[in-house]
């Protein structure tokens, strides 16, 4: 089994990464087989054959395996460590320029046990207010546009996970997270959690619905319309949103 489907435009760097580390490892792994069979083969016993004692304290040895652990070292963990600080600084933790796009789509999600709430801002571009879309563990997006989220969550530590973005940001009571993603194709995507949370845990699921950018419209104009005439000043709990916040 390999990863979902990537549907998002920045997912693929993910991919690069893991594939750069299971190809890190396997050559890894092949040299060093290599390595204790050409020992075996070597030092078996034979005729004429006289044992080599070594404890590896020398300074020749000393330098060839500080050389060796060092360039795996900068091969490896030193390239994925510059790529991952290069996407996050450009890219992940980059709101800016999703922010600028004209038809952007900003949400906030509430994490509790154990469901996800979703609220999308009505047509008044403000968040907790009487026309505030609000769903239960169903989330929808239009296709080609970016949406940014900023998590939070009411109890336990929960992580919104979309594998098939490749991203996943941990839901933490008292502090608003964000993320964003743009997707490339329609259809219907898991949504998780990925932090143990409880007993309950595996009920964290949810659905992300990626809609052409017409019926997107369409359903929140309908959806905000719906909301604007069922809004209940006296239902607290549904008033969970937050003032949206500069990240």
């Amino acid at each position: 089994m390999g990863l979902p489907r990537d549907v998002s435009t920045e997912g693929h760097r993910i991919d690069w990464l893991m594939h750069y580390s299971i190809f890190g490892m396997v050559v890894c792994f092949i040299i060093m087989c290599v390595w204790m069979f050409w020992a075996c083969f070597k030092h078996t016993e034979k005729a004429g054959h006289e044992v080599e004692y070594t404890h590896g304290n020398s300074k020749r040895v000393k330098a060839i395996g500080l050389a060796f652990a060092f360039g795996i070292f900068l091969t490896v963990d030193g390239m994925l460590f510059y790529n991952s600080s290069v996407d996050m600084h450009d890219v992940f933790q980059n709101f800016e320029e999703p922010l600028k796009h004209p038809d952007v789509v900003r949400v906030e999600v509430n994490a509790h046990q154990w469901a996800w709430d979703f609220r999308y801002p009505g047509p008044d571009g403000k968040f907790n207010t009487k026309d505030d879309v609000i769903t239960l563990n169903e989330l929808k997006i239009p296709v080609g546009v970016p949406v940014v989220f900023q998590i939070g969550a009411v109890d336990v530590i929960h992580a919104f996970y979309l594998p098939n973005f490749r991203y996943k940001v941990d839901a933490v009571p008292g502090t608003v997270n964000g993320m964003w993603i743009q997707a490339t194709e329609t259809g219907e995507y898991a949504i998780g959690c990925a932090q143990h949370c409880g007993t309950n845990h595996y009920k964290m699921k949810g659905q992300i619905t990626v809609m052409p950018k017409g019926d997107f419209d369409q359903w929140y104009a309908r959806a905000s319309g719906i909301a604007a005439t069922a809004y209940d000043p006296d239902d607290l709990e549904a008033h969970w949103g937050w003032d949206w916040k500069e990240m």
